[in-house]
Order: C-alpha cells, then sequence, then structure tokens
C-alpha cells in the first residue's frame, strides 16, 4: 500500500510541476479528448456527406451525373436549371443557389464517382418510390443533353435504378 501511495504521489508532483511549467496537461482528460476527436471528425470530413434534404440530395447527384463525363456544357446548365425550377417547384434564384451549391459540392472531378456512389448508398432508403423515379428521369434527361449518355452516365444511372428498386420507365413528381 505504501507503495501505490508513493507512486500517486510522485505522479501528483510532476502534473503539479508540469503545470507549473507551463506545460497544458488539460489534454490528459479523457472527456476533453473525445470532444476534440468529434470536432476533428464532424469539421474535417467531406460536406457532401452531411446533407441530410432528399432535394439537395437530388440535385447532387443530378449535377454528378451529368459531371460524369467531364464538365458542364451551356446547354446541361441550362436544362438542369429548368428541371429544378419545374421539378423542385423552385423559382429561379433558388433553382440557381441549389445548382450552385450542387456544383461546388462536388468540384473534385477525380473523387466524383465514389463520392456519388457513397452518397446514393447513404441516401437510398431516403426518397419515395415516385421520387426515385422522377430523379432518374431528370438524371437522364440533364445527362443526355449534350449528345446522349455516356457508358459511365448510363452505368450511375442504371445503379440509382437498381439501388431505389425502380425497373419502369420514371414518371414522378417531387411534389
Amino acid at each position: 500500500m505504501h507503495i501505490v501511495l508513493g507512486l500517486l504521489g510522485t505522479l501528483v508532483t510532476i502534473l503539479y510541476l508540469l503545470d507549473r511549467l507551463g506545460i497544458d496537461i488539460g489534454g490528459l482528460n479523457p472527456f476533453y479528448w473525445y470532444r476534440r476527436r468529434a470536432f476533428a471528425k464532424r469539421y474535417g470530413a467531406d460536406p457532401i456527406y452531411s446533407i441530410e434534404d432528399p432535394v439537395h440530395i437530388a440535385s447532387l447527384l443530378i449535377i454528378g451525373a451529368a459531371k460524369l463525363d467531364g464538365d458542364l456544357t451551356a446547354e446541361q446548365r441550362s436544362v438542369a436549371h429548368t428541371e429544378f425550377e419545374k421539378n423542385f417547384n423552385l423559382d429561379t434564384k433558388e433553382a440557381s443557389d441549389l445548382f450552385g451549391s450542387a456544383a461546388h459540392l462536388l468540384a473534385a472531378p477525380q473523387l466524383l464517382e465514389n463520392q456519388l456512389n457513397k452518397l446514393a448508398d447513404k441516401h437510398a432508403s431516403r426518397f419515395t418510390r415516385e421520387q426515385a423515379e422522377s430523379l432518374i428521369e431528370i438524371m437522364t434527361t440533364v445527362a443526355a443533353t449534350s449528345g446522349g449518355l455516356s457508358i459511365t452516365q448510363k452505368e450511375f444511372i442504371d445503379s440509382i435504378r437498381a439501388r431505389s428498386g425502380t425497373t419502369t420507365e420514371p414518371q414522378g413528381t417531387w411534389g
């Protein structure tokens, strides 16, 4: 018992001296460490995975499907704006903001396919059947604007169709 008390006394003395020397010993607190780690995970992660609104997720998938073949053309941009206004019931400014935020979040072309697949896996159950059908229709319309679908775009749209369980032609709305 006297050995344990001696070790504890030595430990307390060392920690007190480190504190007096100006060395921060607050990092030894496990609660502080956990809170700091959770903050770093939350704010160091890719912001694309923190989006929860189905309309924003759908806009990411639509713009992402069009960008799989390269940068967006002017035709694709205008068709995407029109589709956002028509299907998501947005005015021109809201559709432009939605398009801008989706294009900004999908700015890294080397990560695009990986990001889209993870996003689709994470939020596959978030859409109703009608929304999934409408999403597939909009993705096909926007991606095929500049000369038809590429193989990569077709495979991605088919994977979205398989994840959502829709096998028929899309006809849904976002209400």
